[in-house]
């Protein structure tokens, strides 16, 4: 099969519509992008609502049909918003903003993922849960210096290889858990929403600074409860099987790739003032580059490496065309959500800013969710968050209210599917590999609600109850 990268994408960008990871922010923009327009109805969270509904029942009822057909019925409800905003609010700013936020975030993903899929890691050891527990917390450091979903297309493959003879569904849900989430919470370049903290004037380290001794501990306790659960494993053992314990690596000229990918991550006006704007095209120095490495290092990547990590692009696609209905779709929730944050925002402290950061991080975008609570929280204590020198004194004056929404995003993205962009990722190109995952319910109620639940709730008491 020969992958047409221009047709995976052809039908994501004719629609003007998406609220994905952000890196594309206007440098002067607003915070919610809606400040100059109506609300939208509250009707309008239907197509939203339905199409959660469907992601999460149609594998597991009508798996058929849903495999088909999923990218027409992603669009069609998205397109339901898309007329609206239209057609009844007459509001195409909202409809722009977006498309330019989709477009960074496919672009980003798609050139992580297409990149990494091109290095080839070969762990020659057997499976132990001590393996495995330095491989999570290795992925939730680097996640910090790549990206969750750097970190997570690089050592995806090679952790389901490693546990072959053992793999287990749990393994790859703390994986999501440690390595696609919450592992990146230490620098912006970790996580979207933190990357537009950095833009609207947080400091690079004040993460890191604030956060590590929050961090630490949740990805220490996960990984314990993960060894508890992995120690049960005892898996389809093969005693004729030898282990060299040689760590091999291939395509390392893909590194490079890399490196470009993450140095034009701040080819951003709002971040470097030489930057060209390419507006009003909808994206930037910065997406033509990473356009530019999907293809370049698909072209010139090594076939037998490619053939190893059983690379296709099928895991993309399907990110791709679902995140445009989900995200299209949550524009006018987020809109609502950004309207009912700052008329309460007097009455919230910083616990409660950390609970629905949090919840409503699992299932919306975290990126502008982020933004939304994050102006809100700043409009507590009268600052702007549009004006960069009150961004650095709420930074500076009210750390614990930054800290409780940063937290919240990040974290909170570990509790659905769709939560990051990352969680999608991993869940394809581990079922294409033959491991059955919990359906959309499933994963919740069996993994994230009785093991994330408890964790935040004590990062909870421990930080932001009764403070602010």
């Amino acid at each position: 099969m020969k992958p047409k990268i221009v047709t995976f994408f052809s039908g994501v960008v004719v629609f003007l519509f998406s609220n994905a990871a952000i890196f594309a922010q206007e440098a002067a923009g607003q915070a919610t992008g809606v400040a100059h327009h109506a609300l939208p109805e509250t009707y309008t969270v239907i197509p939203f609502i339905l199409l959660l509904l469907l992601i999460a029942t149609g594998p597991l009822f009508f798996h058929h049909f849903w495999e088909h057909h999923y990218p027409k019925i992603a669009m069609l409800l998205g397109l339901t918003v898309v007329i609206y905003y239209l057609a009844v609010m007459h509001d195409t700013h909202s409809l722009l903003h977006t498309l330019a936020e989709y477009l960074s975030f496919i672009a980003l993903l798609s050139s992580l993922f297409v990149a990494s899929g091109g290095i080839l890691i070969k762990v020659d050891k057997k499976s132990t849960p001590m393996l495995n527990a330095v491989i999570l917390f290795f992925g939730a450091v680097i996640a910090n210096i790549i990206g969750t979903t750097g970190a997570s297309m690089l050592l995806i493959r090679p952790f389901i290889k490693i546990n072959r003879n053992r793999i287990k569904p749990y393994h790859i849900i703390f994986f999501i858990f440690l390595i696609s989430n919450i592992g990146g919470a230490l620098t912006p370049i970790g996580d979207p929403p933190l990357f537009l903290g950095f833009l609207r004037g947080v400091d690079f380290f004040w993460f890191i600074e604030h956060i590590w001794y929050i961090w630490l501990p949740t990805v220490l306790f996960l990984i314990l409860i993960f060894i508890m659960i992995d120690s049960r494993n005892k898996g389809e053992e093969n005693g004729e099987e030898n282990f060299s314990g040689k760590i091999e690596l291939k395509g390392l000229k893909n590194l490079g790739y890399l490196l470009i990918i993450l140095i034009s991550v701040f080819l951003d006006p709002a971040v470097l003032s030489w930057v060209p704007s390419l507006e009003p095209l909808p994206f930037g120095i910065r997406e033509i580059i990473m356009f530019a490495v999907v293809y370049a290092s698909y072209k010139t990547a090594d076939r037998e490496i490619l053939k190893a990590n059983e690379f296709d692009f099928e895991p993309i696609k399907e990110v791709a065309y679902l995140f445009i209905g989900i995200f299209a779709t949550m524009v006018p929730a987020l809109q609502l959500i950004a309207h009912e944050a700052n008329v309460l925002g007097n009455r919230l402290d910083a616990g409660i800013f950390y609970w629905s950061t949090g919840l409503l991080s699992g299932f919306l975008d975290n990126a502008p969710t982020y933004l939304n609570f994050l102006s809100a929280a700043m409009g507590k204590f009268g600052l702007d968050i549009n004006v960069t020198q009150h961004v650095k004194d709420f930074a500076a004056m009210h750390p614990l209210y930054l800290q409780a929404v940063s937290v919240g995003a990040v974290y909170f993205g570990a509790m659905s599917y769709i939560g990051n962009g990352p969680n999608f990722m991993v869940k394809s190109i581990t079922e294409r590999a033959g491991v059955k995952m919990p359906s959309f319910f499933a994963y919740m109620i069996k993994y994230s609600i009785p093991i994330l639940i408890p964790t935040f709730l004590i990062i909870w008491l421990i930080f932001y109850y009764g403070a602010g």
